[in-house]
């Protein structure tokens, strides 16, 4: 199998670094960006010049362009682009203020959208190319204190859907991957917190009392699966990495359903006079 190029946006830690090891362990090569490229220095040390370390923040569209650029320049081709940048903005929809909220939205999904359109041109000459965004179990499902980081990752969902759809006749293949339950930095360091309401107290408990009792999983782990993704002929449009993303979301549609089968009488109330809507 021929070596891949990957480019992949938030490499110093967490996911991000676990996958840039993997692909250059196997012998592939990596345009691995961070806001500070001296946390790759042990990469480059060990990989030499198969690795591509670039200073970047996925929020500055023009620097987007200039990583992509530097890479393709750098490798002559892009094979898989990882969306991996990203944060988790904690609290209730009315405690998040303005800045946080906008914050929030223009790493988690507008750098992904900036990341993805400087990618596609060089992907559609080519005639191939994977884009592969890192969602959550939160893209498909939700739960309280976190509103703002589900609203930025149901929106990468719908664009990655739609962006699927577009390019599947060029020869670009889009995967939405959907960790839940791994042993990041994601509600540690890296993350934000709001100013506290403490009426949502109550709220804030629950979430921290369920993440307490679930078993984390290693991002170590998540390497190979990485690697069977990106050497798949015909790569899903969602996966689950971590056991726990299948069974909440079975729960999750039964539940949704069940709702709608129950309230399916004001869908026939609003369709009007149509004879055998549902023949």
């Amino acid at each position: 199998m021929a070596s891949k190029v990957w480019f992949i946006t938030g490499s110093s830690k967490g996911f991000g670094r676990v996958w840039a090891q993997a692909a250059l362990e196997r012998g592939d090569r990596v345009a691995a960006t961070a806001r500070d490229p001296a946390t790759l220095d042990a990469l480059k040390k060990k990989y030499g010049d198969r690795i591509a370390a670039l200073r970047l923040d996925v929020t500055n569209k023009r620097d987007v362009g200039a990583a992509i650029d530097e890479a393709h320049q750098r490798f002559g081709r892009l094979d898989v682009v990882i969306n991996n940048a990203g944060y988790g903005q904690f609290g209730a929809v009315e405690e998040v203020s303005e800045a946080e909220a906008r914050d929030q939205i223009e790493t988690n999904f507008f750098g992904a959208l900036w990341v993805t359109r400087a990618a596609l041109p060089i992907m559609r000459r080519q005639g191939a190319g994977h884009i592969i965004q890192i969602s959550s179990i939160g893209g498909i499902t939700a739960f309280a204190n976190i509103g703002l980081y589900h609203a930025s990752k149901w929106a990468l969902e719908g664009l990655s859907q739609s962006l699927s759809i577009e390019v599947a006749d060029m020869g670009i293949h889009v995967t939405l991957v959907e960790p839940a339950g791994f042993s990041t930095d994601w509600n540690g360091p890296s993350a934000r917190h709001a100013k506290p309401i403490e009426a949502y107290e109550s709220a804030r408990v629950q979430m921290a009392s369920r993440r307490g009792l679930t078993v984390q999983g290693l991002p170590e782990a998540t390497g190979p699966a990485m690697l069977a993704l990106v050497d798949a002929q015909k790569p899903p449009l969602r996966v689950f990495l971590g056991d726990r993303g299948l069974p909440l979301i079975r729960q999750e549609y039964a539940r949704r359903l069940s709702e709608w089968e129950a309230w399916d009488h004001l869908a026939d109330m609003s369709q009007g006079p149509v004879k055998n809507r549902k023949a």
